[in-house]
């Protein structure tokens, strides 16, 4: 690194020990910024919501509430740390860097994690109806997803073992913060979380089609020959199959955002430019907040409480019990 670059480094006075500041096209900061800023502002949206009006306290809206958790926390801390990796250089510590790398895998295995209960709900809801308020249950669902977040934590730290022990030992000069991962690491990382939690995911959400098509024209076929009995069954398995196809678009939606994310992985770092590897992480963030927008398509619920909370109607006494 040559010295009359120094306007162009990070710590001018360090000379050649000084990495050169980063630059991020314009266009590319404020799509960050503002995804950012959104993502946040809608998951939070949907965190207050499940979390206070009882009516939400159901199992499946616990799954919601995890994954909104994990959505909310990629606005918070993964879009603005890759931000300032990519816009300026970082002036934080190597350890505050290892905690960020550490961060970043866990929020996005947890997120796997609830897309493969969610489908697991769906299943049970679908394929085996009259056991599912047994077997499904608020208490278990709770458990499940503490779970899930605690195996996250544990699976992510054996990925930056190295890093948190020794932090900054990968960085080649000062003001850069760089994620390097072994590539026997990489492949089980991909194994685990991609191709196992993704088969899981399609095996049984083609399962709840192949179900969910054959309820819904029995339904049709039996319409106009029901009891009032049969006519309340039939309206709860409506409502479960209108949370099976709401559910099942939001699953698409994550593995379409998912897929080019591992299909770079799959192709090696060596073969792909920056800017494709850029675009899928930015297409990961955008999943987040693509979540609460399909809620507030296909629940109504959603929708209510979002005026409930703007309108600050939340504040008032005994806003829990509203019917939502």
């Amino acid at each position: 690194m040559e010295v009359d670059d120094g306007a162009e480094l990070c710590f001018p006075q360090l000379l050649n020990a000084s990495c050169r500041k980063p630059t991020l096209p314009w266009s590319e900061a404020v799509f960050l910024s503002s995804i950012s800023l959104l993502t946040v502002a809608l998951n939070l949206l949907v965190i207050i919501s499940v979390s206070h009006f009882r009516q939400l306290h159901t199992p499946t809206n616990i799954l919601l509430l995890s994954l909104a958790v994990s959505d909310f926390l990629v606005g918070l801390l993964l879009m603005p740390g890759d931000f300032l990796r990519k816009t300026v250089c970082w002036f934080l510590s190597d350890l505050m860097c290892s905690l960020y790398i550490y961060v970043s895998y866990i929020i996005p295995f947890a997120s796997i994690g609830d897309m493969v209960l969610i489908s697991v709900d769906r299943y049970v809801a679908i394929c085996d109806p009259l056991h599912y308020n047994t077997r499904i249950t608020e208490k278990r669902v709770k458990l499940c997803v503490c779970l899930c977040w605690f195996c996250s934590v544990f699976y992510s730290s054996f990925f930056v073992k190295d890093d948190l022990t020794q932090p900054g030992r990968y960085n080649s000069c000062y003001g850069e913060c760089v994620v390097v991962v072994d590539p026997i690491a990489e492949a089980v990382n991909l194994v685990m979380t991609f191709i196992v939690p993704v088969s899981i995911i399609i095996v049984l959400y083609m399962r709840v089609f192949v179900v969910a098509v054959s309820q819904a024209r029995a339904m049709r076929s039996h319409i106009t020959a029901v009891t009032l009995q049969c006519s309340v069954t039939l309206t709860a398995k409506k409502s479960e199959l209108k949370a099976a196809r709401t559910l099942g678009v939001l699953v698409v939606v994550f593995l379409i955002c998912l897929f080019p994310y591992y299909g770079v992985t799959l192709a090696g770092g060596s073969l792909i430019n920056i800017s494709s590897v850029n675009f899928v992480i930015y297409l990961c963030y955008f999943n987040s907040c693509l979540n609460p927008v399909i809620y507030a398509m296909f629940y109504p619920w959603f929708r209510k409480s979002v005026k409930l909370i703007v309108t600050l109607q939340i504040l008032q006494a005994g806003s829990c019990e509203a019917k939502i």
